[in-house]
């Protein structure tokens, strides 16, 4: 990366006293002090590109902005000017990189590299879509390439991810990266395939991928170890927090090895103070790169905000299709029951749409989404287990149907568009249900979203939903046969005669009223 297009703040900001010794002075730091003994300091060293930043302890407060240096604002730019053939990867992993046509790095790998090559740790934000799975994948080959493969094999790199749907794009990456590598990579998740998961483990593998739950199931049965994992990753780390996974996440840790015999890596498109804070214990002399950090947004995506009551939502969604047309749009909503209804509604419609919720089964889900990648599936109604790392190609619209409650969903949801540099359209609509996260949505932006306005030619008809009627027969119900008669039958009514006989005038009848003859 040269200095004439980026802005690069090296400053130093001292964590407060954990029980860890950092390890000899950071060559990015500016300050060499050696902190080992009674201090216990961690030394957290933050590269902020194209931005004024103001770093921040694990606790949220704010620290001085001594050491920051001015330069050259990057907006607008992704790609940095270096190539992945300056940093000598192993032939493996170049070929890997050269078949998929990776020549140039993105501003967030040419920053990573150079720190994880050399086996620093890091903690790193930037927008979706920008090539950090990449950054980390590269990193872990050529650190596993360095040394023999152990017999029998057992992972030596693990890469948690908070969803499945994450998991089995990160592998797929790793397969296709790691093509001529000879590195055996398994996806352990929930919802399919336990018994045949299982067995690859068993058999051995050299990168582990998986959710937290199906992880630990493995763990706590004994059926593999992470004894020898040299490399630890940590994709959507926020995500980790907003899911309930840190506990799960604390105990992963517990079975690694100490923070000094291992890699550790944080991935995020927004990195929060708790996720630092958690690095700061699971983390050895971790460098903070935060890139663009006034774009939270990828800067060639047009936002726009329609504000409609929650009655004409749908006829609203109804105009903004056929306007927008719908080759590849993802609608995102709060609730599977919402998706569930707005699928069927759209079906009604004409329009070919399918759902992505977490109440779908595995099997279902991934069909969905290889039918929505490969363009057989126009429209995609997902909630927020979609919004998180995906990375699917030629997405031109995104459009919350609802707008998220957690401001931080409305940018990964926006992210699954103009990724990679393309252009992308994001199309929010506020009714009154949801109206309420906009200025939250709005500050964690930076920015007010552009209000849209819909004449009435935007609202289409809304067609009702098709009754079931109950078919009246006109036709005389057929009389039934009389029953025959039995031996028992005749004499009860006999007897029933005899005792209307035997009743004289003015007696009341068996289980009847006392008649009144005054009258």
């Amino acid at each position: 990366m040269t200095a004439d297009n980026l802005s690069i703040a090296v400053h130093e900001v001292m964590a407060t006293p954990v029980a860890r010794q950092r390890h000899g002075p950071s060559e990015h730091s500016n300050d060499s002090t050696d902190v080992s003994g009674a201090n216990h300091s961690v030394n957290w060293v933050s590269v902020a590109l194209a931005g004024p930043f103001v770093p921040t302890s694990p606790g949220g407060r704010l620290l001085a902005a001594g050491g920051y240096t001015a330069g050259v604002n990057t907006t607008g730019t992704l790609f940095s000017h270096r190539t992945f053939s300056e940093f000598a990867l192993p032939p493996p992993v170049q070929q890997g990189l050269d078949d998929a046509g990776f020549t140039q790095c993105t501003l967030v790998q040419a920053e990573v590299l150079p720190l994880t090559l050399t086996g620093r740790d890091v903690a790193a934000q930037a927008q979706t879509g920008t090539g950090k799975t990449a950054a980390y994948l590269v990193t872990i080959f050529t650190k596993l390439l360095a040394k023999p493969t152990p017999e029998p094999r057992v992972p030596r790199a693990l890469i948690v991810a908070p969803t499945r749907e994450l998991v089995v794009q990160v592998a797929a990456d790793a397969e296709k990266l790691g093509a001529h590598t000879g590195l055996v990579t398994e996806a352990v998740f929930g919802g399919m395939e336990y018994r045949e998961q299982r067995n690859e483990l068993r058999r051995g593998v050299d990168i582990l991928v998986g959710t937290p739950g199906r992880l630990l199931d493995y763990l706590r049965q004994g059926v593999t170890t992470l004894r020898q994992v040299d490399v630890f990753v940590v994709d959507e780390a926020d995500r980790m927090f907003d899911m309930g996974f840190v506990d799960d996440l604390r105990e992963i840790t517990r079975r690694l090895p100490p923070p000094s015999r291992r890699q550790t890596m944080f991935y995020t498109a927004t990195l929060s103070p708790r996720v630092l804070a958690l690095g700061y214990n699971e983390m050895r002399d971790p460098a903070e790169i935060v890139v663009n950090p006034e774009e939270i947004t990828p800067d060639r995506l047009e936002q726009v905000l329609y504000h409609v009551g929650a009655r004409e939502k749908f006829s609203l969604l109804l105009g903004l299709l056929a306007r927008e047309g719908c080759d590849r749009t993802m609608l995102f909503v709060n609730t599977r029951e919402e998706a569930r209804r707005l699928v069927e509604r759209l079906d009604r419609h004409g329009y070919h749409a399918r759902g992505l919720t977490g109440s779908v089964i595995q099997t279902r889900r991934l069909k969905v989404l290889n039918d929505f990648k490969e363009g057989k599936l126009p429209i995609l109604v997902a909630t927020d287990v979609a919004s998180r790392g995906l990375h699917i190609e030629g997405v031109s619209h995104v459009i919350n149907y609802d707008l998220p409650q957690d401001p931080e969903d409305y940018i990964h949801r926006v992210g699954r568009t103009a990724r990679v540099g393309a252009e992308g359209k994001a199309i929010s609509l506020a009714c009154e249900n949801f109206v309420y996260s906009l200025p939250a949505i709005e500050k964690l932006l930076g920015a007010t979203i552009p209000v849209g306005f819909a004449d009435d030619a935007l609202f289409l008809p809304v067609q009702p939903r098709p009754r079931l009627t109950s078919r009246i027969s006109t036709s005389p119900a057929p009389t039934a046969a009389p029953a025959p008669a039995t031996e028992d039958a005749a004499p009860a009514k006999k007897r029933r005669r005899r005792r209307s006989r035997r009743r004289g005038p003015g007696t009341p009848p068996v289980g009847g009223a006392t008649t009144n003859n005054q009258d």
